[in-house]
């Protein structure tokens, strides 16, 4: 997906409200930024990075946080239809080698190279 505010190329994301477990968040994101029914399968994957908390606003002056984790997960669509939030331009199927040449972010790299070593594997 082609964010609207930098416009990179990136897979969904956003953080935990409150106590919300990861998994719920990814589900959440999901349907908010792309319609994604929260009923589809979502598989955690092992892939997690560390942000720096500067790069969030809401987190820059907090004195207790200083690195964010972030999660990545897997979703299998019961049905192809994204419908875009406001937060995105444009979003588009790709090919592996086409994904990774878009995407900016190292951690979205990796987690597509363990997808697609997990789908190579059958795991």
């Amino acid at each position: 997906m082609k964010r609207k505010d930098d416009e990179n190329w990136q897979f969904i994301s956003g953080g935990g409200e409150n106590s919300e477990a990861p998994i719920d968040a990814a589900k959440r994101e999901a349907a908010e930024e792309a319609n994604i029914e929260t009923s589809n399968e979502f598989y955690a994957l092992d892939t997690i990075a560390s942000i720096p908390k500067y790069h969030f606003r809401e987190h820059r002056n907090k004195k207790d946080i200083y690195v964010i984790p972030e999660y990545s997960f897997a979703v299998r669509l019961n049905n192809y239809r994204i419908k875009l939030s406001g937060e995105h331009t444009d979003h588009k199927w790709a090919s592996y080698e086409e994904a990774l040449s878009l995407l900016k972010y190292d951690s979205n790299k990796t987690a597509l190279w363990e997808l697609m070593s997990r789908l190579e594997d059958a795991d």
